[in-house]
């Protein structure tokens, strides 16, 4: 999964003509190192989304910005939109992943 690191590159990734799922995590988050063994599998299960994490420490004033209170958080952006949001504290399950983005593909 690919990074960014400033707000000007999340910015611009907001606006793509692909949609960009951004995974809202930390270091120090427990339900987000949970997520690594399986992030892999849901990318190339879903190879019309661009997949980016951002790291809600280094990115503190966006994340307020989007109501990222939470982590691990799933936003979904395209061409200036938000298409959806999975933002919740709670430890997140592939199926619940998968899911969510399956709405996103729908809406």
């Amino acid at each position: 999964m690919k990074q960014a690191h400033t707000i000007e590159e999340v910015k611009a990734l907001k606006e793509s003509t692909r949609p960009v799922v951004f995974l809202w995590s930390a270091a120090w988050c427990p339900d987000c190192v949970y997520l690594v063994p399986f992030l892999d599998r849901i990318e190339a299960d879903n190879p019309e989304f661009d997949f980016y994490k951002l790291d809600r420490d280094e990115l503190l004033d966006e994340a307020i910005d989007q109501d990222i209170l939470g982590i691990p958080s799933f936003t979904v952006y395209k061409a200036g939109n938000e298409l959806g949001r999975f933002v919740s504290k709670l430890r997140k399950t592939p199926q619940e992943i998968q899911g969510f983005l399956n709405s996103v593909k729908e809406a």
